[in-house]
């Protein structure tokens, strides 16, 4: 919606649509964009639908995205993750018409050892979970493709790694927001599995900013940037608990409740401290985060307020939201507002 929006001539490949509601669906996006269904897995399709729309730049994302699935079913998710990442690597390679490639993993590819300072982009990978190992794999898939065949090849990549991404249109299972969101719309109590795990939450903007600027930069030829990581993270201050984003929820959705079942023998574990440092997003890019904690979780929960208040444009109200996000980015003098 941002790149429409941006004025860019936009195609979307998926396998489906995940969720109902979805935000895919609630947005009428399939109105906006060329709109292919297909399997990352299979590289024949991917080709085909490369070739029919001929992109001067891809954002990959295309991925298994949840931690608890993952242990439910970790082979779907090696293949759709490392798979699909290889597929999309070896179909640019050899179009070298494709100027540029944004490759997003997640800040689960590094291995997680629990320290209190962020981890760089030069910070080990690895994972405990799937999930966490597949993102690692996908990031040295990237990287043994880019040294092999495309450092010398007119078509420039870049591996990003975001962290918590939270905000409205997000419908998926085992999320804490959505989760959220599905029990007090009922007027339920919600079961929360780790109150006390840490995590840098960030409105989904907010990475996809980063993504865009990244791009922008790799289509102007920018030096310093072909081949390497980035992170995008929040604020070191919005490096909040579970237990801190629910409270903070609840000052916008009153009446709500929440409780920590008793702790059970945890079959799917996560990490319980992650943090992220951007330094070399600032460095490079002049990119650091537009929101302070209470202005994520303010755009995210009116957004969902909205929609469950029957609100029948949530097209033109996201599009609202971007340009608030924007005006906001201006003000704080983020470069990639003043020279978009």
């Amino acid at each position: 919606m941002w790149l429409e929006y941006l004025g860019a001539e936009v195609a979307g490949f998926s396998i489906d649509i995940p969720t109902s509601p979805s935000n895919f669906d609630v947005l009428g996006l399939e109105n906006c964009l060329s709109h292919y269904l297909g399997d990352i897995r299979d590289i024949e399709r991917l080709a085909q639908v490369i070739d029919e729309f001929r992109p001067e730049i891809v954002f990959h994302l295309a991925a298994q995205p949840l931690v608890r699935r993952s242990y439910a079913d970790p082979v779907t998710t090696f293949e759709t993750n490392t798979l699909g990442t290889l597929n999309l690597l070896e179909c640019v390679r050899v179009r070298p018409w494709i100027e540029a490639a944004v490759l997003i993993t997640s800040d689960k590819a590094y291995r997680n050892d629990e320290w209190c300072w962020g981890y760089r982009e030069t910070d080990a990978l690895g994972g405990h979970d799937p999930y966490s190992g597949s993102k690692g794999c996908a990031e040295l898939i990237a990287y043994s493709y880019y040294h092999s065949f495309l450092s010398r090849a007119p078509t420039r990549i870049v591996t990003t790694r975001a962290g918590n991404v939270i905000g409205g249109g997000d419908w998926a299972a085992d999320r804490i927001v959505p989760d959220c969101i599905r029990a007090w719309s009922k007027g339920e109590t919600l079961d929360v599995r780790n109150p006390h795990s840490t995590r840098p939450w960030q409105h989904v903007l907010e990475p996809l900013g980063g993504y865009l600027w990244l791009g922008s930069r790799l289509l102007q030829q920018y030096d310093g940037l072909d081949g390497e990581a980035f992170n995008f993270g929040p604020n070191p201050n919005v490096d909040q608990t579970v237990a801190e984003l629910l409270a903070a929820m609840a000052t916008r959705w009153p009446g709500v409740q929440w409780q920590s079942p008793e702790a059970e023998n945890e079959d799917a574990p996560e990490a319980t401290l992650l943090k992220l440092s951007c330094d070399k997003a600032l460095f490079h890019l002049g990119w650091r985060a537009v929101l302070d904690f209470s202005e994520v979780v303010t755009f995210t929960v009116d957004w969902y307020h909205t929609w469950h208040g029957g609100e029948q444009d949530m097209h033109g109200y996201t599009l609202d939201q971007i340009e608030q996000y924007q005006a906001l980015a201006n003000s704080r003098g983020l470069p990639w507002v003043q020279q978009g």
